[in-house]
């Protein structure tokens, strides 16, 4: 039986239904979380850590994925601190130097202001986000892929990497994968980030008294005036 659970969101007091997670939560009141591994209709799995957000308070507050984790009563949430800002922008470089040509993860590097990629490219292209497995068994009901081995070595494919009587040839893999969504990076592809389409920089989020809290908005309304 589901009841209500009081916690508190970015400074707000709310109440969410038990048994939401954080990223529910906050979506529910409009604070927007960035994703890639998770899609409504998959299960959550909390394989690209996106979503990370801060849970209570300092010196004793964690990083902790949002669509993994659930609300509790009485935990305190910020979803847009400097800390997690900064993981995210770690995250999200760790995941170009994998990935450099997806538009989806450029575009996020670009949202989250990320002009320069300090790692070394590595062009291994899948990200490990398991949307493709999870698409085939949970929508498909056809388990035709899974994950293989462990560590440095984790993949994705077919038993035994033999042709699997249960792919039916759908496509459903390759609609939801990050890395088969790309993006002509001219004859550089080294150089994955353009910032064509990088927003203004925030005037607001580098002033020390909104350091638990910064900028969260999309798009953000002090640059949209800026802009104009």
């Amino acid at each position: 039986m589901n009841g209500m659970i009081n916690m508190t969101l970015n400074g707000l007091a709310v109440s969410v239904e038990k048994g939401m997670t954080i990223l529910e939560a906050a979506k529910f009141y409009g604070f927007p979380i960035p994703t890639l591994c998770h899609m409504e209709g998959l299960s959550p799995y909390g394989a690209c850590r996106l979503c990370v957000v801060e849970i209570g308070e300092a010196p004793r507050s964690k990083l902790v994925t949002s669509c993994t984790y659930p609300v509790e009563e009485g935990i305190i949430v910020r979803t847009a601190s400097t800390r997690v800002l900064r993981a995210r922008r770690m995250i999200l470089e760790l995941l170009l130097a994998s990935c450099p040509q997806s538009k989806i993860i450029q575009d996020l590097a670009a949202a989250h202001d990320i002009r320069q990629q300090r790692f070394r490219q590595e062009h291994e292209d899948c990200i490990l986000c398991g949307l493709c497995v999870r698409m085939c068994e949970e929508q498909m009901m056809a388990k035709a892929i899974g994950f293989r081995y462990r560590g440095e070595k984790r993949s994705i494919g077919t038993p035994f990497d033999l042709h699997s009587e249960e792919c039916r040839l759908c496509g459903a893999c390759m609609y939801v994968c990050p890395a088969c969504q790309l993006r002509c990076t001219y004859t550089e592809p080294d150089k994955a980030i353009c910032g064509g389409c990088a927003n203004l920089s925030p005037p607001c989020v580098e002033k020390e008294p909104f350091d638990d809290m910064m900028c969260y908005m999309a798009p953000c309304v002090a640059c949209e005036i800026k802009k104009d």
